[in-house]
């Protein structure tokens, strides 16, 4: 769908009228007729506070796919979630990541007492790209992969959370760089 259909049909959802939305965003009904017909888009601070308002991601409201129709989506086999999603823990344990996936990289200029590669988590794909979480800090790549195919065959075995094993245990300092311990 396109924006303005995306817009309109969010805004009934909620049970607001244009005038209401105007409201919300300081804006006037007109632009917000506008915005429904798509002869405009608003500023990005409005599509922001739209998203907010309407209680969606840009991503989402933004979205101008095609809808499918009913034979396209019998055509189509979508794998339940939980196949292509796994939680994982960072190395420090403060966040819990569903993973969509996850890669490594190398790190261009390692200081002398950093780990030379990390792991990362894609969690989302939104408007600008992938969203990553680095999930360790590993000493080289060949211990990284290992801990890859590790979370690879988790996956494949359907399981929905995997504690990394093999990474480098390190402190970040206060300017945000990581060191071994």
């Amino acid at each position: 769908m396109s924006f303005g259909n995306n817009l309109r049909m969010l805004r009934k959802e909620k049970g607001i009228t244009q005038e209401e939305l105007a409201e919300m965003l300081d804006v006037s009904r007109q632009a917000v007729s506008k915005w429904e017909s798509d002869n405009g888009y608003p500023e990005t601070d409005k599509l922001v506070a739209l998203a907010k308002n309407l209680g969606v991601s840009l991503d989402y409201l933004m979205d101008n796919r095609p809808e499918e129709t009913e034979e396209e989506q019998k055509d189509t086999v979508a794998a339940p979630a939980s196949d292509h999603k796994i939680r994982i823990a960072t190395f420090d344990g403060s966040q819990l990541v569903t993973c969509l996936t996850v890669k490594y990289a190398k790190i261009a200029f390692p200081s002398k007492n950093e780990p030379a590669y990390i792991l990362q988590a894609v969690d989302r794909i939104g408007f600008f790209g992938a969203h990553t979480v680095i999930l360790g800090w590993y000493e080289d790549e060949e211990t990284v992969k290992k801990e890859m195919d590790a979370i690879s065959a988790a996956m494949d075995k359907g399981e929905e959370k995997y504690k990394l094993q093999y990474y480098t245990d390190i402190k970040i300092s206060a300017f945000g760089t990581a060191s071994r311990k």
